[in-house]
């Protein structure tokens, strides 16, 4: 594996640049594949690389058809509600492309009108979804293989809802459970970190002067006391960082 980090002035030069190479990876995997699994993220930069490739003239020539669409994460609020990471996406890009709506692969949604309680609608969810990915774990494998996944940070280290101090469990599971997230909402849904640690490519897309301090931890000597840290592609890890970002290191 390696791991490779490209600097940028900005967000929006982050976004840019990830939204650049994104659509020449997948452009390139297509070639050779039948289909591609694309994990995205939502966040500031995460949403304007989604802008980006909207805006780039090479998106119309790709084969959208042929790419699954993941989320790493999702708050677990109304399916319209505009805090959703799908509905951002959707309104970002996804809307503008010719996919196939069988490859979208959106984490459910609360359900207000339900009468169970949102702990139970969460759990309930988490195993629901598990099920659904299921059908996409090579046979005698534990997880699914993702082509590429992009990840945001906070200024916490965290990644997805993985969040500093939350717990790790073990290498069969793919869907977790999120009840009290230190940002709100406290209830979401996130893959495992074995499920991001199983995608071939992970690309950080990172910026801002708040995300410093947890940029040097994870270059530095105790990576692994961060989420972001702890994860990497099986072949490349990539990190679109901007200078402020990239300031201790």
């Amino acid at each position: 594996m390696t791991r490779s980090v490209l600097k940028f002035i900005d967000g929006p030069a982050v976004a840019s640049a990830a939204a650049e190479n994104l659509l020449k990876e997948l452009g390139g995997l297509l070639a050779t594949q039948a289909e591609v699994h694309l994990s995205i993220t939502g966040g500031t930069v995460g949403i304007l690389t989604l802008v980006k490739i909207a805006e780039h003239q090479r998106s119309a020539d790709l084969a959208w058809n042929r790419v699954h669409i993941w989320w790493g994460d999702e708050r677990f609020v109304a399916a319209d509600s505009a805090d959703r990471n799908a509905v951002q996406a959707r309104e970002a890009l996804l809307n503008a492309l010719p996919l196939d709506p069988n490859k979208i692969h959106e984490f459910p949604a609360f359900d207000p009108t339900s009468q169970a309680t949102i702990a139970e609608q969460l759990d309930s969810a988490a195993a629901a979804f598990e099920d659904h990915v299921a059908a996409f774990i090579t046979p005698g494998q534990t997880q699914p293989r993702f082509d590429i996944t992009i990840l945001g940070m906070g200024p916490d280290g965290h990644i997805d809802s993985l969040f500093p101090g939350s717990a790790q469990p073990g290498k069969s599971v793919v869907i977790m459970a999120e009840h009290n997230s230190p940002k709100p909402p406290p209830q979401r849904l996130t893959f495992s970190y074995e499920a991001v640690n199983n995608s071939t490519h992970v690309w950080f897309v990172v910026a801002g002067a708040d995300k410093a301090d947890a940029v040097s931890v994870v270059f530095g000597a105790d990576a692994t006391s961060l989420p972001a840290g702890r994860v990497s592609g099986l072949k490349q890890t990539v990190w679109f960082i901007d200078d402020a970002a990239a300031a201790l290191i």
